[in-house]
């Protein structure tokens, strides 16, 4: 394996292609130039005989990867917004190559796995977690919409722990990543650096197809009455209304921490993942969050979270508007149906 000047690893080993994530510091959170170097190998390993499986991995140990390089994405929308936009076409492609890749594909969603990071492996065939996995999709904390995929991928989540997971921005662990379809099998950390280390192919995919083992007990199961029911109701101050009325005290802590996420964000996130369950492909998904992604260049919330949480890191974003309460959710759902199903009149005022 040579080293890349992009971050990222990559080479060619007894069957088995690796490619490894290398920007541990920075929790192998993905660039635009890494994007590109990860789908150039799987390009050139697709119709490679000497590849027979490939690895997805990243250096350190606190995860596979934290998500997008969300500093350049504000930088990008106080700008012109080209070069955000540049990297969310090239990063959902990857996505959507990694779904229909004809060759397996093992992702280690160890540690971190967040956002982008759950673009690059939840889409793949074999996705196992272990002790310590944080899989979740954050975007709402920084007036952002679930993306790579994300909405796919919670949109069929069993019942409505999709919605949970998206409009709350909570990373669940090992044994909730299962439930939820965000993860295949769950192996111990012997096991897990037992994948990496494989001599070749075959004893690979031996230990990944009979290592699974019982993950940690998760907590989502516990709650799915008064999470189906809740996440069931039109709007997302309905659902606020809904968790108040349980009179359980979990279900009250989650309208809090809703409360305190971009609302915009928080309604077209709602919109968004309930689009996804009747759309056919992820594809088709990807395209919608394109839309999406590509609107919140010029939407104050995304830098504003932003600069909240990576920037000043005061972890205080002034939202616009303040609450879901003053939110007009009827413009905010015509908004949306503009984005993502652009009349010739609507593309002109978009």
């Amino acid at each position: 394996m040579t080293d890349d000047p992009v971050d990222v690893l990559t080479g060619v080993r007894d069957g088995v292609g690796r490619i490894t994530l290398d920007r541990p510091r920075a929790m192998n959170a993905l660039t635009r130039p890494m994007v590109g170097a990860v789908d150039a190998a799987l390009h050139a390993w697709r119709d490679d005989p000497e590849v027979e499986v490939v690895l997805i991995d990243g250096s350190g140990e606190r995860g596979l990867c934290a998500g997008g390089d969300i500093k350049s994405f504000h930088a990008s929308a106080l700008g012109d917004g080209t070069e955000a936009r540049a990297f969310w076409v090239e990063e959902y492609a990857m996505n959507a190559h990694i779904d229909t890749y004809p060759k397996p594909v093992v992702a280690l969603m160890f540690g971190a796995v967040l956002g982008g990071g759950v673009g690059i492996s939840a889409h793949a065939e074999h996705r196992l977690v272990t002790e310590g996995s944080s899989v979740g999709m954050p975007e709402v904390g920084i007036g952002f919409v679930p993306d790579v995929g994300g909405t796919w991928l919670l949109g069929h989540a069993p019942g409505e722990l999709g919605l949970y997971v998206a409009l709350t921005g909570l990373p669940v662990g090992p044994g909730d990543a299962l439930l939820c379809g965000l993860a295949d099998a769950y192996v111990t950390p012997e096991t897990m650096s037992a994948v990496r280390d494989a001599p070749q192919a075959a004893a690979l995919l031996s230990i990944v197809r009979g290592g699974a083992g019982s993950p940690p007990p998760g907590v989502l199961a516990g709650r799915r009455e008064w999470i189906d029911t809740c996440f069931a109701a039109p709007t997302a101050v309905d659902i606020l209304s809904a968790l108040r009325a349980t009179g359980v005290a979990e279900a009250h802590e989650t309208a809090d921490l809703i409360e305190t996420r971009s609302p915009e964000a928080v309604e077209l996130t709602l919109l968004a993942v309930r689009r996804a369950r009747t759309l056919s492909t992820l594809r088709e998904a990807l395209e919608m969050e394109l839309a999406l992604s590509t609107a919140s260049l010029e939407r104050p919330d995304f830098v504003e979270g932003i600069r909240a949480q990576v920037i000043d890191k005061d972890r205080n974003p002034r939202w616009q508007p303040a609450s879901l309460s003053v939110l007009d959710a009827v413009e905010v759902a015509r908004r949306f149906h503009r984005w993502v199903e652009p009349s010739p009149e609507g593309a002109a005022n978009r």
